[in-house]
Parts: C-alpha cells; structure tokens; sequence
C-alpha cells in the first residue's frame, strides 16, 4: 500500500520543483518590474574633480623641486624653480640699453633747447636788421630830396643807396636763417618723439623681462594634492610642459553616465543613492545638478561618424552631473575616478 503513494509523490516533485521556479521567477521580475518603474539606476558613474596642471611659462634648466608625488600642497606654495641666470643678464643688459636710450632722449631735449635759443636770438637780430633797414630806407629817400635840391653831393646819395641795399641783403639773409633754424627745430622734435617712444618700447620690454623672470619660480594655483610629478633637478623644461597635476582636495561630485532611454524619467535636483564600489556600506547621497548638452560620444577624440553609410544604432549615454551632500565629511575616503553605482527614484 506505501509504495504506490510515495511513488505517486515523487511524480509530482518535478512539477513541484517547476511551480516553484515559476513563482520565483514571476515574483523577481515583478518585483524587477516594480524596481524599473521607480527607479534608475547606472553603474557607469565616477567621482569627479578639479585637477590643474602645473606647467611652466619659459623654458630652462630645473634647479629645484619642492614636490612628491602624492604630497598635499598649499595655494602659493613654491613647486619648481628654474635656472634664471641668463634672463637676469637679458634684463641687466636691457636696462644698459635703457639708459643709453634715456641719453639719447635727454641729448635731444638738449639739442632742442639750444635750437629755440639760436632761433630767438637770429629773431632778435632780425629785428635790429629790420630797423637798421627802416632807418635807412628813410635816409636815402632824405637824400635824394637833397640831392635834388643839389644840398649834398651824389656821392652822399650813392652811400645812402648803398647801405640800404645791404641792409635788405643782410635782412633776407637773416630770415633765411630763422626759417632754417626753425626746420631744423621740426626735426629735432620729431627725433625726440621718435627717442621717447623708442625708450617707451624699451621700457615695456624690460617689464616684460621683469615678468618673465617671475614664471621661473612655478607656485601651486590651488590647494590640493599632487598626482604624480614628471621634473627632477637638472632637468630641461619647454613652455607649456605638464610637469605634475594638482588634484584639488576642496571640490568632489558625481558623474553618471545614463542611456539616453532613461533621461526623460530625471530632472534637476532629484535626490540620487550613491553607492561606492571601495565603500559599499558608506550611505551617500546627492542630488541631480544638471545634464550635459552632448552625448559622451561626442567627448571622444574620434567621434563616431555616421554618415559613412555603416550605421548601427547604438544607445547613447549622456553624462549627468550630482554633487555629493556632506562632501566636505568624506575627502579623506573620495578619490577622483572611483566608481560608483547611482541610483535615481523617480517616482
């Protein structure tokens, strides 16, 4: 009698088995379901942060290096000093030049001066010219009245004659003399603007010399940590060489990479779980601060182009930007580039 039932039993442990699977495989997507319709979630998400670059504005030999990798810095902070010794005699033999140049300057203020005096005393002469010419102009009209009336001999008149028509040349002579003066006077003027603004020109380059010398010493820009630095003493640096990275310590936030099929259910200022791979039991939370206006394939250094003719549809992620509550309590344990899994309620 026992055998038939416990045959009868195992018959239906199968469909048994199968009913049970059924029921869990209903409820987990249900429940996966239920999940979806109140929930986004990526796990294409990392920490962010400002990084500087530390680079250099001239170029030369490092003579020192005030850094480790991975050391904290401060905002001014001396980090690399390069070799200035030959700016210094560029800017020594500039200021040589300057001086010369201020000479030159002064040596046409001077000539100048001198000028305007000759001019007024060839003025003065001229005028005594020109009442010496009045004078006899006069004189020989008197006398050749006289002559006239036969009161003085012809020899008389002749002198009279004489003397004013010296007077006349030196008189044009004279005038000459004051308009060459004053062209000349033109001249030196226009040297002298010409000095002044070849002394200017040389003055902005001894303050450019002075700046110059200022980025041989490089300072830290920000608070923050070093990366990893790529300078030693000795070494030879161009301008615009990345010579380390500083990583600011003062700045954390989330950038979360969602399909472009799940940023219509986010909006600004959504609150997001944050949950970090290297601290899984930390509870963080943030908050939607705003949405890049390109896909992350836009970002890329050799975008996809479709128009080739080879197009598949890929699903597109756009980057989301949430910033961190309580960042301030978490620099010790936040890294930038950890990753992350983000979770967004949407409902």
């Amino acid at each position: 009698m026992g055998t038939p039932q416990k045959k009868s039993f195992k018959n239906y442990i199968p469909r048994i088995i199968l009913l049970l699977i059924v029921i869990g495989a209903a409820s987990y997507a249900y429940n996966k379901y239920k999940y979806n319709q109140m929930y986004e979630t990526t796990e294409n998400a990392q920490i962010e942060t400002y990084t500087v670059p530390v680079v250099p504005r001239v170029g030369g030999y490092v003579n020192a290096v005030n850094m480790k990798d991975f050391e904290e810095v401060k905002k001014g902070q001396l980090l690399v000093d390069i070799d200035d010794r030959e700016q210094q005699l560029a800017l020594a033999e500039m200021e040589a030049m300057y001086v010369q140049m201020l000479t030159d300057v002064e040596n046409a203020k001077a000539s100048i001066k001198n000028t305007n005096m000759t001019i007024g005393a060839a003025e003065s002469n001229l005028k005594a010219t020109i009442l010496r010419k009045e004078k006899a102009q006069k004189d020989a009209e008197r006398d050749a009245k006289l002559y006239a009336d036969n009161a003085i001999t012809k020899r008389q008149t002749d002198d009279s004659k004489a003397n004013l028509e010296i007077l006349a040349a030196q008189y044009e002579g004279q005038g000459q003399d004051v308009a060459a003066s004053k062209s000349r006077l033109d001249i030196l003027v226009a040297n002298l603007h010409k000095a002044e603004a070849a002394l200017a020109v040389q003055r902005a380059k001894i303050d450019q010399q002075k700046l110059r010398l200022t980025y041989s010493k490089i300072y830290a820009t920000e608070n923050g940590k070093i990366g990893r630095k790529s300078v030693e003493p000795g070494q030879f640096v161009q301008p615009g060489q990345t010579l380390a990275t500083i990583v600011q310590d003062s700045l954390y936030w989330v950038v979360a990479n969602f399909k472009e099929t799940q940023i219509r259910r986010l909006a600004i200022g959504q609150e997001v779980k944050i949950t970090l791979d290297a601290y899984p039991e930390l509870d963080l939370k943030g908050k939607i601060a705003d949405f890049s206006d390109a896909t992350g394939a836009k970002y890329a250094l050799l975008p996809p182009d479709n128009a080739s003719g080879n197009f598949v549809k890929v699903t597109q992620k756009i980057p989301v930007k949430i910033s961190i509550e309580g960042v301030e309590k978490l620099r010790d344990k936040l890294r930038s580039g950890m990753s992350l899994e983000a979770e967004v309620k949407v409902k």
